[in-house]
Order: structure tokens, then sequence, then C-alpha cells
């Protein structure tokens, strides 16, 4: 028979657990009346989450830090952005609107 539902099925994560922390954890889940196993798929997408806030971090440091080593390039495109920005900021016009 053909699956009627779009949504698949989900997949089983088996691991070894110290006792006592099973007790605990079971015992910490029961009196907030919520699922181990939801428990642990939260804690599972937060620790995703975190994993993949911190590769994006690393990565636009990465980026941020080449951007900078091709301005002290005086003759490089980001050195005359950054001339370019400077002077926009230091315009009359544009300082009576920034404090506007």
């Amino acid at each position: 028979m053909p699956r009627i539902s779009q949504q698949l099925k989900a997949d089983s994560f088996n691991f070894r657990i110290d006792p006592a922390l099973k007790v605990a954890f079971t015992h910490a889940t029961e009196s907030e009346d919520k699922p181990a196993s939801q428990v642990l798929r939260e804690f599972m997408r937060a620790y995703v989450e975190r994993s993949n806030r911190k590769a994006f971090e690393v990565e636009a440091r990465r980026q941020s830090r080449a951007a900078a080593d091709r301005a002290r390039d005086p003759q490089s495109d980001e050195a005359q952005s950054l001339q370019d920005m400077e002077a926009l900021l230091d315009a009359d016009d544009f300082a009576d609107e920034w404090k506007a």
C-alpha cells in the first residue's frame, strides 16, 4: 500500500548512558510532564543550532580578516570603499542627517 503521508518516519538513536543519570533525567522530565524523548530532541536541536552558529561566526571572522587584509593595500577596492565611506561620514550634509 502506498504511503499517504509525506512525513518521513523518524529514525532511532541508541546510546549508552550511566544508570544514575538515566534515573535522574527520567525524574526531571517526569516532574515537568515532558517525555524524555522530546527533551532529548530539544537538546539535540539546540546543540546543532549552537554548532551551526559557531561555524557561521568562524566563517564571518575569516571573511572579515580577509577583507581587512585587502583593505591595507591602498590600491584595493576595499581601501577605496573605506575612503569613500569616511568621506561621506565627514560630509556636513550627512553628519546633519545622522544627528537628526
